[in-house]
């Protein structure tokens, strides 16, 4: 289980599928008689409704996955799924509508993983073409190498990439790196470059 604990309001929040998120809000909040405390999301489904006084109500569609404090009025979302994506505020309704929390949320699943293949080998084995590609993207690279190291000469972007994501190929160590990542989470692969070129020459 992973808690998420939110302190800025108006920040953008990324969020793995199948974690928890915990929202606070950005100051104490005391109601007064007939204020009324609310989370909702995307301004129109409350998620809980607090009066003074009173016990918390959490909606119908959040019953089984939310929690609330009714001493810190923070909000508990248990398991999110994408579609719990939103932007998130409570709100203490009075005399004069205040906002006290604020949150953009995306829910993002962990990227797949990469597998890294040879596209073209030189002859004498100094120029390679590799090829970095996921489930949904892929990418070329070319590197030249000498007998000490191997420099970059470049290639092409990956073709389909996944909203949100990245994906990186490059050189380090006279390893080939390939990292596909988003705000949640990251995956590489890694081969040594010699190794490419074993029976491709």
């Amino acid at each position: 289980m992973i808690f998420i604990s939110l302190l800025s309001a108006g920040t953008p929040v990324f969020v793995q599928t199948g974690t928890d998120l915990l929202l606070d809000v950005k100051e104490p909040v005391v109601l007064k008689e007939a204020d009324l405390f609310t989370w909702n999301v995307n301004d129109r489904a409350n998620v809980v409704r607090l009066a003074q006084c009173g016990k918390p109500t959490i909606s119908k569609n959040y019953t089984s996955r939310a929690e609330f404090s009714a001493q810190t009025h923070s909000l508990l979302l248990k398991n999110v799924q994408k579609e719990d994506s939103g932007v998130y505020r409570a709100r203490v309704a009075a005399d004069n509508n205040s906002d006290v929390a604020e949150y953009s949320v995306t829910v993002l699943d962990p990227v797949s993983g990469v597998k890294l293949t040879v596209k073209l080998c030189s002859s004498d084995s100094t120029k390679v073409t590799v090829i970095c590609s996921t489930e949904d993207s892929l990418i070329s690279s070319t590197f030249t190498c000498g007998t000490q190291t191997c420099s970059h000469e470049g290639g092409e972007r990956a073709e389909i990439i996944t909203p949100g994501a990245s994906l990186d190929v490059y050189l380090e160590n006279s390893s080939v790196i390939c990292n596909h990542s988003n705000q949640v989470s990251s995956t590489r692969g890694i081969q040594k470059i010699e190794e490419f070129c074993k029976g491709k020459s």
